[in-house]
């Protein structure tokens, strides 16, 4: 063997060994909240509204039975972003502080963010989107880990209008810049969403984006282009559509067949929150009123599905820079559908609630000089097959689908996982996949240890270990231990639910079971006193 051959040989071995040596590129990170979405609002869950992009990342990827959420806006993003449950982190309620530590209304100093954790792993980070963890006198995204961010600080406000309310952070960054009346919110978010995955790109690093859209959420805000769409798609009314959506549930295996539809849920009152009656049926109402609620739900749809077309837009993006195989994408909303705050919903700019639009202003609703909301029966809808609402620790409440793309880490397609899940499992997930490391403390502060559990095993089809998953919000409070689940109303005895045999919570078992509610009813009190759910009493004033 001559030489030459021989150094060749050397050469090539050389080589392969040190591509064999190269680490594989860390996996880029997509997490997208949807913003009130109910859990059928989206075609693989059930629902008619047209989202083939979501639909196509569930066919390619993994869709989530029961996966959790934590019952409204701010403890949602709270929960999600820190791996802690949302008392914890310090919001236990809305961005209100009540000087209580569960009750601050931003995270604390003891809580670190999925950004801040995965930018010590050589991560890019980005957010676009919804933030509602704190006004503007709180720490913003940026000061949590996030390298660049567009968005709203707040919580709602005109989809149509980008100043004052829609902000480009660092302060420093230039905006880009609409045509006058070409705003819109949803598309703007995917604009930005675009623009950060490019900046990544040419810093050569792996990126977590946090994508979190503020549609659906009132107010009802579409274009005209897209309400036309839907025009007379919910002129049948919400009792058909609960109908045709749990059909449409039980043929695609989201639930074993037999499982019972829900009887109507009913609906709060703005003033005290107290149920006042049952969502009325249909058919009981007058061809005006219908008119009216059958707009707004075609103005919620076109909002599902503009936000639907700018998701595909962003995977389009990844898959044209060759990002998507190694891309995983989560899916979810951040609580159940929005029953604000009764039947027929609500109208800010005419004054008092249940006002009725007929012709000229019915023509209006969706564009920017309006401001409804579709109240609580097209949520019930939204919330098929389950019952009550956002706020609510019923299902209705908080279980959201979870779609899981990622074709290098998840080897099966179009299946289905019966994993309970929650969102204080996205923190673990990105810590195991970006191989960062969850810090002990941020600055001289020492961080609480993470609450979830990753979501790989599940995604590989295998079972994780967990003692309890638990809630509350405003009094409303669960937990669930395997397939029993105790929940209650502020101010409600407790029920009791097998949610494996009755996942729709119809048939009370706490009476015949006061031995499982004893013991579940402690395990609730010792977790809302370890994670800072029980409030402190109040000093008085004046002499001790």
């Amino acid at each position: 063997m001559s030489k030459f051959i021989l150094s060749a040989i050397v050469f090539a071995l050389l080589a392969a060994h040190a591509i064999a040596a190269e680490p594989a590129p860390k996996p880029n990170v997509l997490l997208i909240l949807a913003d009130d979405l109910g859990y059928s609002d989206i075609g693989c869950y059930g629902g008619e509204i047209a989202t083939p992009n979501l639909d196509a990342l569930a066919k390619n990827g993994l869709r989530f039975r029961q996966f959790y959420n934590g019952t409204r806006c701010c403890p949602t993003r709270a929960s999600l972003l820190t791996g802690l449950y949302a008392h914890q982190a310090g919001v236990g309620d809305m961005t209100g502080d009540e000087g209580q530590p569960g009750y601050r209304g931003f995270p604390q100093p003891n809580t670190v963010t999925i950004a801040e954790v995965l930018k010590t792993a050589g991560y890019h980070t980005s957010m676009v989107g919804k933030w509602h963890l704190g006004g503007p006198k709180r720490p913003s995204p940026v000061a949590r880990g996030f390298d660049e961010f567009y968005g709203m600080i707040g919580g709602f406000n005109s989809c149509f209008q980008e100043d004052p309310s829609y902000t480009r952070l660092p302060a420093n960054r230039k905006k880009r810049t609409y045509a006058k009346d070409a705003f819109y919110s949803t598309d703007a978010f995917g604009d930005y969403s675009l623009d950060f995955l490019a900046l990544a790109r040419t810093e050569k690093k792996p990126f977590f984006q946090y994508l979190a859209f503020n549609a659906p959420h009132f107010p009802l805000h579409a274009k005209p282009d897209d309400i036309k769409k839907y025009a007379d798609t919910y002129t049948a009314g919400w009792d058909k559509l609960r109908e045709t959506r749990h059909a449409k549930q039980l043929e695609l295996g989201l639930f074993p067949k037999g499982t019972p539809l829900s009887p109507r849920s009913p609906f709060t009152t703005r003033r005290d929150f107290l149920r006042s009656g049952n969502n009325p049926a249909w058919d009981k109402l007058d061809d005006d009123r219908r008119a009216d609620l059958a707009r707004r739900m075609a103005i919620f749809a076109a909002m599902v599905e503009c936000m639907d077309r700018n998701i595909g837009r962003v995977v389009a993006d990844l898959k044209k820079n060759g990002e998507l195989d190694n891309t995983l994408i989560l899916f979810l909303s951040d609580n159940g559908a929005c029953a604000e705050w009764d039947p027929f919903g609500f109208d800010v700019n005419s004054g008092p609630k249940n006002v009725l639009h007929t012709g000229e202003e019915l023509a209006a609703m969706g564009g920017p000089k309006t401001y409804h909301s579709y109240g609580s029966g097209w949520a019930n809808a939204g919330n098929t097959p389950f019952r009550l609402y956002k706020h609510d620790c019923y299902e209705g409440g908080i279980r959201t689908p979870l779609i899981a793309h990622w074709p290098n880490g998840i080897t099966t397609k179009g299946e289905f996982r019966d994993h309970a899940g929650h969102i204080i499992d996205v923190m673990a997930t990105c810590v195991e996949v970006s191989g960062a490391a969850y810090p002990a403390k941020r600055g001289d502060t020492a961080v609480t240890p993470m609450e979830g559990k990753s979501l790989l095993p599940a995604f590989a089809g295998k079972a994780t270990d967990r003692d309890l998953l638990a809630w509350e919000h405003e009094g409303n409070r669960a937990v669930r231990i395997g397939k029993w689940k105790l929940v209650a109303t502020a101010g409600k005895p407790w029920e009791l639910y097998d949610i494996d045999t009755d996942p729709v919570e119809l048939t009370d078992l706490a009476a015949k079971n006061p031995e499982r509610v004893k013991e579940l009813t402690a395990k609730w009190d010792a977790w809302a006193k370890r994670c800072n759910v029980l409030k402190e009493p109040v000093p008085k004033k004046g002499k001790p």
